[in-house]
Order: structure tokens, then C-alpha cells, then sequence
């Protein structure tokens, strides 16, 4: 089990210095560069002089070569320094920790309802008996995926907000404020939870165990729930730990439909101001929580299937 873990934790390791790495690069190589976009957004007034601009690259580090930009900013990253915003002068670290629990609570609630929505969509469909109702439920996945979710935010918007009147439409009021942006990112995601796992409990439920567990007397909610759920919960859990990142991305979107505070905006406004070291900041910071909760899943594995760690030695073994 420790050798599984640190292997993990290894893995988790190097994907975080690769999304900076690549961000990095990606970003160092856009036209223009964010002292020119600044000053051009109206940075001062009237004309501004060269020897300005030269002393403010001088002052963020754009004037260096690549490679000692690299080498000092990958440094100061790995103490949680990622420099100062250039739009606003303030700690890159300081404007996501503001931003980053609004966030994690829209993600968070879309996570839940994704999973009890998905997950529940799955078991009833694979348990009941009645075969149309069976077809018809296993065909609303596909559509959930389908859908784009600004527009699916825009119905919820108009539906919940501007006729019934239950929801505010904009803002971060309590919960209240929280139910449509949460309903918005969990849609296309508990679609995706639900397909993995029906298809999954439809194999299992073809397995010679569970035919065995109804041999020996096991009712169907058993079978279904002990026998074949635990089994089949292991690609829809997979699913789950990438998705993750799929709601950060999302978030995005959402946060900018409903006007919340968040990581989404701070990274539509960073990327409109040309701000690299806000911009390198939510990178890391969002292939952070997305390794993290990777990490957390395959911890989980060996505890619904202890099978995991044990070929995995066996494969070290070998090697």
C-alpha cells in the first residue's frame, strides 16, 4: 500500500510541473506582452514613455530570457509566490485564495448534485423492470451531454428567476444564489456519471456473481445495491475524478452567465488584461484541485477493490 501511494503521489507531482510548464510556454510565446496591453487599456494618461514601460518589464522579469524566467518563476511557484497581478499590483497567491472558496462551493454543490442526480438516474434505471421506462430513462444521459451549458444556465435563468420568481438570477445571495449556478454545471456532468455507471451496472449484473448471490436467495435491491453497485462504481469513479476538472473549466462560463465572484471571472479578466502571472496562478491552481482529487480517488480504489494494490505490486515486482 505504500509504494501505491507514493507512486501516486509521484504522479500527482509531475502533472502539477507539467501544467506549468506548458502554460508557461504557451503563454510566453502570444503576441504582445501584458506592460504594452496595460498601458494600452489606459494605464496613464496621454503618451507613455518607453523608458516606463522598459522599467516596468524590468520590474516584473518580461525582460529576461526564457530560460531564467522559467528557472526563478518555477522556484518561487513552489513556494506559492506566483509574483504580483500586473492589472492590479496585488499577490497572485492573495487575489486566488479570495476568489478560490466561492468556487469550491459552486463546484463542490455541482459535484454533489451530479453524483446523487447521475448516480440515482442510473440505479433506477438498470433496477426497474418495465423495459420502456427503462429506454426512456437511459436516453436522457445522452442529452444532458449534448446540451451546451450556457444554455442551460440561460432556461434555468429564465424559468426559475424571471417567471417563477424562486431563485435570484444574479449575484452570490446565500444559497438561494447558489442552487441554478450549481443545477447549470451539474446538468452535463451528472449526464456524463449517469452513462458510465448504468453501462457499467448492466455488465455486472450479467456477472456469474451476482447470478450467484440470486441463488442463494439475495432479493434484487440487494443484488443490485451490494453485489453489482460496488463493482460498477469504479469507472463511474474514475469519471468523477476527471470531471472534476471539467467543472473548473465550466465554472468559467457559469460564473460569468450569473455574475458570481470566483476563480471564473478572476480568469476571463486575467486573460482579457493579458495578466501572465494571474494567469499562470489559476493554472496551477486549478490543476491543483484537479490532481488533488484525483490523488483522493485512486486512494479510494483499493478500498473498493483490494485487487488494485495487489496487481500493482506484482507489476513493480516484474519490472
Amino acid at each position: 500500500m505504500r509504494r501505491y501511494v507514493v507512486k501516486r503521489v509521484a504522479q500527482a507531482v509531475g502533472v502539477l510541473w507539467a501544467a506549468y510548464t506548458v502554460s508557461f510556454l504557451v503563454l510566453d510565446y502570444l503576441p504582445g506582452d501584458p506592460v504594452t496591453a496595460m498601458a494600452g487599456a489606459g494605464m496613464d494618461s496621454g503618451q507613455v514613455d518607453p523608458a516606463q514601460l522598459a522599467a516596468l518589464r524590468h520590474e516584473y522579469g518580461f525582460d529576461k530570457p526564457v530560460l531564467v524566467q522559467y528557472t526563478e518563476y518555477l522556484g518561487r511557484a513552489v513556494r506559492g509566490d506566483f509574483g504580483d497581478t500586473v492589472s492590479t499590483g496585488r499577490p497572485v497567491t492573495s487575489v486566488l485564495i479570495d476568489a478560490l472558496p466561492q468556487t469550491l462551493l459552486l463546484t463542490g454543490a455541482a459535484l454533489l448534485l451530479a453524483v446523487l442526480l447521475g448516480g440515482g438516474l442510473a440505479v433506477v434505471a438498470t433496477y426497474t423492470s418495465q423495459r420502456w421506462l427503462r429506454q426512456l430513462l437511459l436516453s436522457q444521459p445522452p442529452l444532458g451531454v449534448s446540451v451546451p451549458t450556457f444554455w442551460v444556465g440561460l432556461l434555468l435563468v429564465e424559468a426559475f428567476s424571471f417567471r417563477l420568481h424562486w431563485f435570484p438570477a444574479f449575484g452570490n445571495d446565500g444559497l438561494r444564489g447558489l442552487v441554478l449556478p450549481a443545477l447549470t454545471l451539474a446538468v452535463p456532468t451528472g449526464a456524463q456519471i449517469a452513462q458510465v455507471l448504468a453501462k457499467s451496472l448492466l455488465t455486472a449484473l450479467d456477472q456469474a456473481y451476482t447470478e450467484t448471490a440470486r441463488a442463494k436467495g439475495a432479493g434484487r435491491w440487494r443484488v443490485h445495491l451490494r453485489h453489482a453497485l460496488r463493482n460498477a462504481s469504479l469507472p463511474a469513479l474514475t469519471v468523477v475524478g476527471l470531471l472534476v476538472g471539467q467543472l473548473i473549466a465550466g465554472s468559467v462560463v457559469v460564473e460569468t452567465v450569473f455574475s458570481r465572484d470566483g476563480l471564473g471571472r478572476v480568469t476571463a479578466a486575467a486573460v482579457t488584461a493579458q495578466d501572465i502571472p494571474l494567469v499562470q496562478g489559476v493554472v496551477v491552481f486549478g490543476a491543483l484541485i484537479f490532481v488533488a482529487t484525483n490523488l483522493v480517488v485512486d486512494l479510494l480504489y483499493p478500498l473498493l477493490d483490494p485487487r488494485i494494490v495487489v496487481a500493482s505490486d506484482r507489476r513493480a515486482s516484474f519490472a
